[in-house]
């Protein structure tokens, strides 16, 4: 952070044009593009103005494109509309969606202030939607989950 701006350094290869974007909740996340940058170095210092007039902002990545090719940014999505989100038959769960044949890990967490984050499950989509269900969430006072790749 530099004196009265929230901000954050953003390193990928050169010439990878990176989007910024932001929601100010995780549990309905409505995303909005910020910025999008072509990291000529391979590095760049990313500054939101607008921080203080939010009492809560959630920063994400996507990659445009990498070489001059497009990509795509890596999207298995936690459905957390449907009625298979929260506790079903004393489990927390909820439905993830991707592409069938893709793996994704699913990690909890207490702590954001100090996060650790532990493996719970590795998954492989046989279809494009996947069931995640965890027994035991009652054992934490807060228990918080994400999905990344293997």
């Amino acid at each position: 952070m530099k004196a009265n701006q929230f901000g954050f350094n953003i390193g990928l290869a050169t010439n990878v044009s990176v989007v910024v974007e932001a929601c100010t909740n995780l549990a309905n996340p409505v995303w909005s593009p910020l910025q999008t940058n072509t990291l000529t170095s391979g590095l760049y210092y990313f500054s939101d103005p607008q921080w203080t007039n939010y009492p809560t902002r959630i920063y994400r990545l996507g990659a445009t494109t990498f070489g001059g090719r497009p990509t795509a940014i890596w999207r298995p999505q936690v459905q957390t509309g449907d009625a298979s989100f929260g506790v079903q038959l004393n489990q927390f769960g909820f439905n993830m969606a991707w592409a069938s044949g893709q793996v994704v890990v699913v990690e909890a967490c207490t702590n954001l202030t100090n996060p650790v984050w532990s493996p719970l499950q590795t998954n492989t989509f046989t279809s494009d939607t996947l069931y995640f269900s965890d027994a035991q969430w009652t054992n934490y006072p807060a228990r918080l989950y994400r999905l990344r790749s293997p």
